[in-house]
Parts: structure tokens; sequence; C-alpha cells
């Protein structure tokens, strides 16, 4: 997981709302096929990077074709960018070979 953001407020959609990116796992399918009901598209089938906003499931990007399924009805645009900015970070990680060692060194608090 990624460590949480403060997001800075863009009227009041935002306001006192942190923002955290991170993969999504098996307990978060319920979520996924209702945000992609919402965005009328399917589900990601593969591994996915979530973003939410105060702890609520705003968009996702499957990580291998780049896809995004996002709430329409919240400006969720930007964190769609984000999700696919660490996708392409993380793959960049990996070409480089420090991606698997970034995974076993300890997180600074």
């Amino acid at each position: 997981m990624y460590e949480k953001h403060q997001t800075e407020p863009k009227g009041d959609h935002m306001t006192d709302k942190t923002l955290t990116i991170r993969r999504a796992d098996s307990s978060d399918t319920g979520a996924l096929v209702r945000l992609a009901a919402l965005d009328s598209a399917s589900p990601p089938t593969g591994e996915a990077l979530l973003g939410e906003v105060g702890g609520e499931l705003w968009a996702a990007v499957e990580v291998g074709s780049g896809t995004a399924i996002a709430d329409p009805f919240r400006p969720s645009g930007e964190i769609v960018d984000l999700l696919r900015l660490q996708v392409s970070l993380d793959a960049g990680l990996e070409r480089s070979g420090r991606g698997a060692l970034a995974r076993l060194l300890p997180r600074a608090a």
C-alpha cells in the first residue's frame, strides 16, 4: 500500500479527505463491481490499483491494460491520472530491477 497523502481541497468535493492509492485484493471485488456498474463498464479482471477518497472507492485502473473505471458522479478524473502514473512508475521500477528490492525493504514511517 502506498502512503496516504492529504489532498488540497478543490471546491468542496475533497475537503478534509485523504486520498489512498493501493493494490486491490479479493475483499475489494464487491466494491469494484459496484464502481464498474456506475461507470457502465466491466470491473478489472487482473491486478488493479484503487483510488479511495475518505475510505470510499472513486476509481480503479487495471495494471496490465491501463483500463480505468471511475465514479462518474464524483471528480475522479485526476485520480485516474494519478493511478495511471503510479502504474507507469511501478512498471519502470520493475524494469530497472528496483521493484522487487523496494518491496523487501522496510518503508520509513
